[in-house]
């Protein structure tokens, strides 16, 4: 007796990328994402442009992906898209075309939350490290979120710690700012890190109580140490640029590390996994990889693809509330905040 596949088409735009895929099960069949290059020009994101993009996106980006994994709307099992959180506009622009085709289609409607995306993305076949094992610790960095999470099972999620004010993500992108870097700055600072001295200058590791992180004061006391180097070398940041670069990651990784071990030591749980953007920066990747042998963790780390905003994780995710048709009705809505 054979199994018949699922398939799941899923649709990602909660900030200004606008993603599809499909995915067969638990592998992936196409990954489709359409970067919004407008916003470079600005600095950061600009949500009402962002949101007006993904209109014009969405339909040949889905498009795509049905073509390139060799599927038509009529075999679709189901449509998932990600609820939230995220940005209000971009995220109605994916929730409206996911509910205008699952009525369409007469095929169930899966609401899906982006940051347990980030999180599931590691059980997709072929899509991590290893494979992390229940319980674990999620770790979810990213342009706007900065998370520990105790995963026991694929929906159920606790998180013990998260950000108070900024994201990882933005300290990285606003110290680039103000040394002088394009936007996004943390692909960046990773790539002139890589020659730099991570112990040229110390920097302040923000003391937050728990397992909470906050860097508004990193980056401010990045800006102030660059405008009195400045005032007295006007040639500061080009003569110490990669020194500079990476004495930030370093001390935004030892942050990282220093929130895991306590983590690990209050829960017990030494299975830890990565997810979001940041979890791309090779540092962290590196301080995350040698802490397996250094603490006995076991760590995965996702595929590259895999760590930026995709639909391929919220495909992952809608296929395991498929098969317990944990299913959403048409008055769902999109949610720019939302918890696990």
């Amino acid at each position: 007796m054979t199994t018949k596949n699922t398939y799941i088409l899923a649709i990602e735009s909660s900030c200004d990328d606008t993603a599809a895929a499909v995915l067969c099960n638990e592998q992936v069949s196409s990954n489709k994402i359409a970067t919004q290059k407008i916003h470079e020009q600005y600095g950061g994101v600009v949500p009402e442009l962002a949101s007006r993009a993904h209109e014009q996106n969405i339909v040949p980006v889905v498009q795509a992906a049905l073509n390139e994994a060799g599927v038509s709307l009529q075999q679709i099992d189901a449509i998932a898209f990600t609820k939230g959180p995220g940005l209000l506009g971009s995220l109605m622009v994916g929730a409206s075309f996911a509910k205008s085709l699952s009525l369409g289609l007469q095929i169930p409607l899966i609401a899906v939350n982006h940051m347990q995306g980030h999180l599931l993305a590691h059980f997709i076949k072929d899509a991590s490290s290893c494979q992390p094992n229940f319980p674990f610790l999620g770790l979810t960095i990213s342009g706007g979120h900065t998370q520990i999470v105790i995963v026991r099972d694929y929906f159920d999620m606790e998180l013990i710690g998260q950000t108070i004010d900024d994201a990882i993500g933005e300290a990285f992108d606003k110290t680039a700012k103000n040394l002088g870097l394009t936007y996004p700055g943390g692909p960046l600072i990773d790539k002139y890190a890589k020659n730099g001295n991570p112990k040229a200058f110390k920097l302040p590791k923000p003391k937050v109580k728990d397992l909470d992180f906050s860097f508004s004061g990193f980056k401010t006391a990045v800006m102030y140490l660059i405008r009195k180097e400045t005032a007295k070398n006007p040639n500061f940041i080009a003569e110490n640029l990669e020194d500079l670069c990476a004495s930030v990651q370093y001390t935004l990784c030892q942050i990282l590390l220093d929130k895991v071990k306590k983590a690990v030591k209050q829960t017990g749980i030494t299975s830890i996994a990565l997810g979001g953007g940041v979890s791309a920066n090779s540092e962290i990747r590196d301080v995350f990889t040698k802490a397996q042998s250094r603490f006995g963790w076991q760590v995965a780390l996702p595929k590259f693809s895999y760590t930026t905003d995709n639909a391929a994780m919220i495909g992952i995710a809608g296929y395991y509330k498929f098969l317990k048709k944990d299913f959403s009705d048409l008055s769902v809505k999109a949610q720019s905040r939302i918890h696990f």
